[in-house]
């Protein structure tokens, strides 16, 4: 005899599933009936229509086409820009010639090689009458103090004259927030022995790149009379992505090996552990080197990967702050280097910074009496004060 058991069941599976379709028809309709649901959803739709790129897609196949052809223009915009950094550079070149004659100077004044004649000493200040002023009440209280040191001891020498201007670079170091994170309290010492930072360019025809050369007195720490950095960059569009090209950027560097001399290297750190044998149980002392924070690890960068793994979250930050600093000292530190020994040029930073904050504050506000608070929040600056320079 036949099995009926499928077909009997059959008209029951069917009703079944008619009655949980109904159910989901009327859950449906009491959901789409919530006016919270509704006012999300509409929402939702709304956001993803004004979309760029959801705009696009709606557009005729002959518009597409049309744009299509404009990103083949900005393309070739985008090359023509690549000439354009590439003559920038050429004439950072030429001019960097024109000044390395007076950095040649800045360095035997700073070295004390040669000495400045007294017209090429003579500076006016802006506020020279308070500072004459400021120096005539100076100079009477060391007299003063002179007289009185006088009377209780014997005559002394005369005031020192050290050679050049000492510790000039170091001074810079440790003026400049980005730079004095990266000293060690066993760097300094050496750093007090650094003579002149100089900005080579690559040569004509070569790829784009610099080199950053830290040029050292003989001291007891190493045996280099210059160490050097190298940034290379790329100046062209990424094939696979031409349009986030915004000029020349580092994507790599390279540093150099120290020499140093025995037991100086301050890039390490001896430490001693204790290890106890398993089966013996006896205990023995064992030292080894571990890396140590210094500046002078700067001259050991970490590498960009060119083997198409990505590097880790840490290590790009590394990576850019790398990049930032060896920027920092081409565009900044080496042509403004007096300024930022006084510390002008980080006062003038800082009152930018400032005026960028004010005019943020002032967005945030309420438009009456905008005016009034513009001028307690943004003082006017000093038109001679340099713009912030831009990272490429």
């Amino acid at each position: 005899m036949a099995d009926n058991s499928s077909s009997d069941g059959a008209p029951s599976d069917s009703m079944d599933t008619a009655k949980t379709a109904g159910n989901k028809e009327k859950l449906t309709d009491q959901v789409m009936q919530n006016p919270r649901v509704l006012a999300a959803l509409q929402e939702r739709l709304e956001s993803v229509s004004h979309t760029p790129s959801s705009y696009i897609e709606t557009l005729p196949k002959a518009v597409k086409r049309r744009i299509n052809a404009l990103k083949q223009l900005q393309v070739k915009c985008a090359h023509i820009e690549a000439k354009f950094y590439e003559e920038v550079h050429d004439l950072e070149r030429k001019y960097a010639a024109l000044y390395q004659p007076l950095f040649d100077k800045r360095r035997d004044f700073i070295t004390g090689d040669v000495e400045p004649t007294d017209a090429e000493s003579e500076w006016h200040s802006e506020n020279e009458e308070e500072d004459k002023l400021a120096g005539d009440v100076k100079n009477k209280v060391i007299v003063a103090e002179k007289e009185a040191a006088a009377a209780a001891t014997p005559p002394s020498t005369e005031e020192p004259d050290p050679k050049g201007i000492p510790e000039f670079w170091f001074t810079i170091f440790r003026n400049v927030d980005m730079l004095s994170e990266l000293v060690q309290e066993y760097d300094e010492p050496i750093l007090k022995h650094l003579q002149d930072i100089k900005v080579r360019f690559s040569d004509p025809g070569q790829p784009m790149s610099f080199v950053l050369e830290f040029h050292f007195e003989p001291n007891d720490y190493f045996s280099d009379p210059v160490l050097t950095k190298t940034y290379r960059m790329k100046a062209e569009p990424d094939a696979a992505d031409p349009f986030s090209f915004e000029g020349p950027e580092i994507v790599d560097c390279d540093g150099c090996t120290i020499d140093w001399k025995k037991g100086k290297n301050v890039t390490v750190k001896t430490v001693r552990k204790k290890q106890k044998h398993k089966g013996r149980g006896t205990v023995r002392t064992v030292t080894k080197q571990v890396p140590s924070d210094s500046f002078f690890n700067f001259f050991s960068p970490l590498k960009a990967s060119g083997d198409g793994e990505s590097l880790d979250e840490d290590s790009e930050f590394t990576l850019a702050s790398d990049f930032e600093i060896g920027h920092f000292f081409r565009e900044r530190i080496v042509p403004r280097a007096v300024l930022y020994f006084t510390g002008e040029a980080i006062e003038d930073d800082d009152t930018f910074e400032e005026g960028e904050e004010g005019e943020e504050e002032e967005l945030e506000g309420d438009e009456e009496g905008d005016e009034e608070e513009d001028a307690e929040v943004n003082p006017k600056k000093d038109p001679s004060q340099p713009a912030e320079c831009k990272q490429q």
